[in-house]
């Protein structure tokens, strides 16, 4: 592996020629290096990475496995992933050769992550685990890793939340009494509440998406900012797509808020702030009306739990909420169901 020196910088730098994966011979130079090893270091790790060679360094596979994931990723969860792997992965796993990871080091960093002063989630450690198991399953099929670390370690942290947060009807009352000085939010807040949309599908919202005379507004986008930039996305899966049936008080709300706005066309977003604008008035609201403060997806949650409560099936709660598989609304809530053991019993019991 030959290196050579500049004599007019004193700098070291090396010249290859390697196979690219399309099997042409290419000539690779890379100048600039303080240290002759450093230039045999990059060679080294950068025909590793040609080759598909399990000797690669983690962070190779890092880019690698994101050039492979960044056409196939909407921007928003390509960005999430980055920062994930950047803040939790990369720091412990960074400079080690993939074929010398072991299930012992995956477990060590484990360790650290669950007793890490910042007391992450169970569900936060679940969704980092999951993403390093699902590099290095990335690095078995693609380059011959013989076995994932990760798997054989075993995973931490949990699917599901111990405890899942809501408000009852009562309490969004008092809550969306506490924020009715500002239109926007008494329209926004009461839509969340009782349609059981997610936030980015509300504030993708436009006038168009409303049937007033059906009652329903068709769900069919999702609204994100990313790099102080506006993005309209194409939802995840088929099933969002969705018609949800609103209450004819909300129809008056949201009519009110529109005969309000100015110069408005009804392509346009119907609430132009982002998701920080929510949690400030969620905030807000609370703390003016004393009600334990929840997150605006719990709002989601809310809904989903008043549901239950009124008897609703599991089945059409799951198409209201445009859940993928009736599973994962089973999943989610399957908490707040035993309360309905006792009344099945009674039911049944009736019978004889």
């Amino acid at each position: 592996m030959p290196t050579y020196k500049d004599q007019k910088t004193g700098l070291w730098y090396c010249k290859f020629v390697f196979t690219d994966w399309t099997g042409k011979k290419t000539q690779k130079k890379k100048m600039g290096f303080k240290l002759q090893k450093e230039a045999k270091a990059f060679e080294t790790e950068f025909l590793s990475k040609a080759h598909a060679s399990c000797d690669m360094l983690f962070s190779s596979l890092i880019e690698l496995y994101m050039e492979d994931c960044k056409p196939r990723l909407k921007p928003t969860t390509y960005s999430g992933k980055e920062f994930l792997i950047s803040a939790h992965v990369l720091p412990h796993f960074g400079n080690m050769p993939i074929n010398k990871i072991t299930p012992t080091t995956v477990r060590k960093w484990q360790t650290t992550l669950i007793s890490h002063p910042n007391s992450y989630s169970e569900t936060y450690l679940k969704t980092i685990h999951n993403q390093v198991s699902a590099i290095f399953n990335f690095a078995c099929k693609y380059y011959k890793l013989p076995e994932n670390p990760a798997r054989v370690c075993g995973a931490m942290g949990k699917k599901n939340a111990d405890c899942m947060l809501f408000w009852t009807v009562d309490k969004f009352k008092k809550f969306i009494a506490a924020v009715e000085d500002k239109v926007m939010s008494k329209t926004i807040f009461n839509l969340l509440f009782w349609s059981g949309m997610r936030s980015g599908e509300m504030l993708a919202l436009t006038l168009s998406d409303f049937d007033f005379n059906a009652n329903t507004v068709s769900i069919n986008k999702n609204y994100a900012r990313l790099d102080n930039e506006d993005l309209i996305l194409e939802p995840k899966t088929p099933k969002i797509k969705r018609k949800v049936t609103l209450p004819p008080f909300i129809c008056d709300i949201i009519k009110d808020y529109v005969q309000r706005l100015v110069d408005y066309e009804p392509s346009e977003r119907l609430f132009k702030v982002t998701k920080s604008y929510l949690r400030q008035e969620m905030s807000r609201g609370s703390k003016k009306s004393g009600v334990k403060i929840i997150r605006v997806h719990d709002l989601r949650h809310s809904h989903a739990s008043l549901l239950i409560e009124m008897g609703f099936s599991p089945l059409l709660i799951s198409e209201r909420l445009g859940h993928e598989d009736i599973k994962t609304t089973l999943q989610t809530y399957s908490h707040l169901y035993p309360n309905k053991q006792g009344e099945v019993a009674e039911r049944l019991q009736s019978f004889f």
